[in-house]
């Protein structure tokens, strides 16, 4: 175990690491629900791989905060036996996978984010959350590789290509502001030094983005709502009904027969 248990209470830790985890198990389990239905079967094949990098990155942040936590708590019990309430994961993640445009822009946006989050934690005063960032931040790269020349591509491609990723990125980008609002937890991690707050991810991120939608010829939306800001979000264990419907899905056969090994 790292050092940070030693500067922010348990309970703190386990939570901003349940955050990083959850993120990762939801937006895993909603690029799955392509396998077998994308357009083309190298998509097919893309994203299958890419839903399993996520629920790897998943299953090293959610034991750790098992560890972290002291319950007995593994991995498996934290993804499979809490109600929606108890997770973490921001509102991006749990939205409708919609079109193929869509679930690529909600990657990207995420992806965006994901990377600048990974390279900061290879910083991490606590050496276990230095060690899985950097493990994961090579499979992010990948990921934020694809979905951004998949972004551009689509966008700079047939009027109707073009209009179902812009369309997309008008739906999805007032769920973005959750990913830089920081709140206590945020900011007891930051000043420990197990993580950097959260907003001063955005700089990076606003980079990031707008380079990418240029080339795209997408326009970012103007200053939108955002949800999940100001403690009322995902993060908090505020969700949408979406969620509901994914954990009905993901967890059903743990529920239905608890305890049940392969």
């Amino acid at each position: 175990m790292g050092v940070a248990v030693e500067t922010v209470s348990r309970a703190t830790l386990a939570e901003w690491l349940q955050r990083l985890g959850d993120n990762a198990l939801i937006l895993g389990h909603r690029v799955s629900e392509w396998c077998g239905h994308a357009p083309a079967l190298e998509e097919d094949i893309a994203l299958a791989n890419q839903a399993l990098d996520l629920i790897g990155q998943c299953q090293l942040w959610l034991e750790y905060a098992g560890e972290v936590e002291g319950k007995g708590r593994s991995a498996d019990d934290l993804a499979y036996l809490r109600d929606a309430g108890a997770f973490r994961n921001l509102l991006l993640v749990e939205r409708p996978n919609g079109d193929f445009g869509q679930t690529l822009m909600r990657q990207f946006l995420f992806d965006a984010f994901h990377l600048e989050l990974m390279g900061a934690l290879k910083g991490s005063t606590d050496m276990r959350v230095a060690e899985i960032a950097a493990k994961a931040e090579k499979e992010v790269a990948y990921h934020l590789e694809r979905s951004a020349d998949l972004v551009i591509r689509l966008g700079d491609g047939s009027a109707e290509s073009r209009d179902r990723m812009q369309k997309a990125l008008d739906l999805l980008y007032p769920y973005t502001g959750e990913m830089f609002a920081d709140d206590d937890l945020d900011r007891d991690v930051a000043e420990a030094g197990i993580a950097p707050l959260s907003s001063s991810l955005k700089d990076a991120w606003d980079r990031t983005v707008r380079d990418v939608l240029a080339e795209a010829t997408l326009t970012l939306p103007a200053d939108v709502w955002q949800h999940g800001v100001k403690g009322r979000g995902g993060k908090r264990g505020l969700h949408s009904e979406h969620l509901g419907y994914i954990l009905a899905e993901m967890q059903f056969l743990q529920r239905a027969y608890p305890g049940a090994r392969w």
